[in-house]
């Protein structure tokens, strides 16, 4: 990349034609275009300078930032993520019949178990990182840990509900 090409240089591309450029990455160039529009060049991608500005030192993009906020807020928060319910579960209903007779039949919304189960799950993630990330001492961080991997372990039995492999429940095996 040329050390004169920032946000607003006016810029010659041979195949796209005249454009400007709206934002700089550390390895790509997005360059609005006259004729063919928004393209994302690498930065190693030829041009020619028809109207240069200096070039932000920072080379961190607004979106680049938001999905590090993004992760972080994930990782560090207890906001649920949208996990999908499997297909085949969509529409239907848990039914609990007691062993007792005379006592009435509960019937549950599959969904609504299944978000309660992923509230859980989410849960018991976000404890995980707090214990990962407490003062504690190492050895009452790992009883803990193998606690909560156990845990998972008794939650692998609603496996059968998550629309997707990796966000189901591992236990010791898998951990």
């Amino acid at each position: 990349m040329q050390d004169n090409i920032g946000i607003g240089s006016r810029v010659k591309h041979d195949t796209y034609g005249k454009g400007v450029v709206i934002n700089v990455r550390s390895n790509a160039l997005l360059v609005t275009f006259i004729e063919s529009g928004y393209k994302e060049l690498p930065i190693t991608e030829p041009l020619e300078v028809l109207d240069d500005m200096a070039p932000d030192t920072d080379m961190v993009s607004a979106w680049e930032v938001e999905q590090t906020l993004k992760k972080l807020l994930q990782r560090w928060s207890d906001v649920s993520e949208v996990v999908p319910l499997g297909d085949k579960w969509k529409n239907g209903k848990m039914i609990l019949q007691p062993g007792s007779t005379g006592l009435a039949i509960k019937e549950i919304p599959i969904d609504q178990f299944f978000n309660k189960i992923v509230m859980v799950r989410d849960r018991l993630r976000v404890l995980e990182q707090r214990v990962n990330s407490s003062n504690i001492d190492n050895e009452e961080k790992i009883n803990l840990q193998q606690y909560i991997t156990r845990i998972y372990g008794s939650l692998t039995t609603f496996n059968v509900l998550f629309k997707y492999k990796e966000d189901q429940f591992v236990g010791e095996k898998g951990s």
